[in-house]
């Protein structure tokens, strides 16, 4: 499906989605609990039900019920010798290995984008915890074969938190002793964090040094038959329409946790260093449009809203430099190329220096045609940078926001920004 965005102001009120890391999470947590889990404002996104699909295929019962999901489980159960993972890279390291506690043979397979992305940390992490990994290669499909033994082990945290976020689930819901994950150059320390709330909300606390050692001490653990949870709205989503409004008008994103530990909370401080009008309050943000002002900043622990900030950075005045562009290689798409190319095609001066991309404001953007490589995050950017484009852009594979995000074109059209679409 082509997307066609016209130019023009924003006004109004939108509700942030769900947060899809905060969901897959929690999911997790209601499989392995033992007892029931009642998950408020569930989300809806492709990745969220993946992750529901996950946990069926992997023994829970899940029923829903208007805006809530109720999720029945007895631990890990499997009806199922797979599970299907859709496009979520962290469906895929969150879920292995819990899959893996299992001494049954399961194969972990997913589609599109997913089966290109890198896996091979968890070729090197199972094996040492007694688990069997067959017909692997480094990426999806493969089959894994417990049960997985919790000891202590030393993990590389340079690539992904999430294979730290799947090993602690694993272990806090499986272990019977004190053990410890050391871990070495942790990145994304905001999911990690994210990962930790959820553990202890279902009474598996995990104490770190530092995030180099997480401490998983069974003794300090506690149960209880029901647990019911709210997912909070999504920080990654409401990104691209506090910079909606800061470029081109004035929203407010109404459903947020403004204390969240989400990594992508870090536009606050994005908006704040372009100058940018904000009113914050505890459960919703205002942005609305003002002189710009160049910036810097460092995405290395929030890259998810790496595109937006490129947007964002075309209407400041001067130079802005992001820097993290390492992080931006194993997406749903190379996002250093996918964000370079659509700069490319808006006509907008940018630059690369090493883990930096420079963005040189106030320049004129162009109405052209964008490929989005069926990365959510490049159809939103786009969609945002089209606002001030001198003419209509088309965005093609733009259903790629399901992935993530459902109604951001509803929301986009509720704003007042004119969308059509192209279905051939």
């Amino acid at each position: 499906m082509q997307a066609i965005v016209s130019p023009g102001h924003v006004n109004g009120t939108i509700k942030a989605p769900p947060s899809k890391s905060m969901m897959q999470r929690v999911c997790a947590a209601a499989l392995l609990h033992k007892g029931k889990t009642t998950i408020h404002n569930a989300g809806t996104s492709a990745d969220d039900k993946a992750a529901l699909g996950i946990i069926q295929q992997l023994g829970a019962t899940v029923t829903f019920i208007d805006d809530k999901i109720k999720v029945a489980s007895n631990g890990l159960n499997p009806i199922s010798d797979h599970i299907f993972c859709g496009e979520s890279g962290l469906s895929a390291r969150l879920f292995t290995p819990i899959a893996a506690l299992s001494d049954k043979p399961i194969k972990i397979d997913g589609e599109g984008s997913l089966l290109q992305r890198p896996m091979g940390e968890l070729g090197h992490i199972l094996p040492e915890l007694g688990v069997q990994v067959n017909n692997f290669t480094g990426k999806l499909p493969f089959e894994v074969q417990g049960p997985l033994k919790a000891n202590t082990i030393k993990i590389d945290g340079s690539v992904s938190s999430q294979y730290l976020s799947g090993l602690l689930f694993a272990y806090c819901f499986s272990d019977t002793a004190d053990v410890v994950i050391s871990v070495d150059e942790l990145k994304s320390r905001p999911y990690v964090d994210m990962t930790l709330e959820v553990l202890a909300y279902f009474g598996r606390p995990v104490r770190n040094d530092d995030y180099r050692a997480f401490y998983i001490e069974p003794a300090t653990f506690t149960d209880a038959a029901e647990v019911e949870i709210t997912i909070e709205g999504d920080w990654s989503s409401a990104a691209a329409m506090l910079v909606a409004g800061a470029i081109a008008g004035d929203v407010t994103v109404e459903g947020l946790n403004i204390n969240s530990v989400q990594a992508d909370r870090a536009i606050l401080q994005v908006l704040e260093l372009a100058g940018a009008t904000l009113e914050k309050h505890d459960d919703r943000v205002r942005a609305s449009r003002t002189g710009l002002k160049e910036f810097e900043f460092d995405a290395t622990q929030c890259p998810d809203i790496f595109p937006v900030v490129s947007i964002l950075a075309c209407w400041c005045r001067d130079e802005s430099c992001i820097s993290g562009m390492h992080r931006l290689w194993h997406k749903e798409s190379n996002r250093a190329e996918s964000i370079a190319e659509m700069l490319l095609q808006f006509n907008i001066f940018f630059s690369i220096e090493d883990d930096m991309l420079c963005i040189s404001g106030n320049e004129g953007a162009w109405g052209c045609y964008i490929d989005s490589y069926n990365d959510h995050r490049i159809v939103m950017a786009a969609s945002i940078g089209a606002l001030r484009a001198d003419s209509k852009v088309t965005i093609d594979n733009a259903e790629a926001v399901n992935k993530s995000y459902p109604g951001f074109f509803e929301d986009l059209a509720s704003l007042g920004v004119i969308c059509t679409f192209n279905k051939d």
